[in-house]
């Protein structure tokens, strides 16, 4: 068993853009095929540039704000209660187009 709590976790950077900050809850190699276990937090206006993962793929939940998701040059809105499934090689960018933060809990499954 592995347990953790948001309120005592580190904020470290998101490596698409280390002024977004996020938390990890679970790391790759706590369970198979999970890469991560975490929770990112967008301030108004940031961004996570545009990429595309070829050996996994990811789930965003959106906690709380609002923002856009592009995702292989559609957009789609990122709003509470949204959940977006990202494929292997879905070229993906995320935006806070909001006025407050956009708060998303996210995980990756390695393929």
């Amino acid at each position: 068993m592995i347990t953790t709590s948001l309120k005592n976790l580190v904020e470290e950077s998101v490596s698409h853009n280390p002024e977004i900050k996020k938390k990890v809850m679970l790391r790759f190699g706590d369970l198979p095929h999970l890469t991560n276990f975490s929770q990112a937090c967008f301030a108004p206006g940031q961004t996570a540039p545009a990429h595309a993962h070829q050996d996994m793929c990811e789930v965003f939940f959106v906690e709380a704000g609002s923002g856009v998701i592009h995702i292989d040059g559609k957009e789609y809105p990122l709003l509470p209660g949204n959940c977006v499934a990202i494929e292997v090689g879905e070229v993906h960018e995320i935006v806070n187009s909001g006025s407050t933060e956009l708060i998303l809990t996210y995980f990756g499954l390695r393929v």
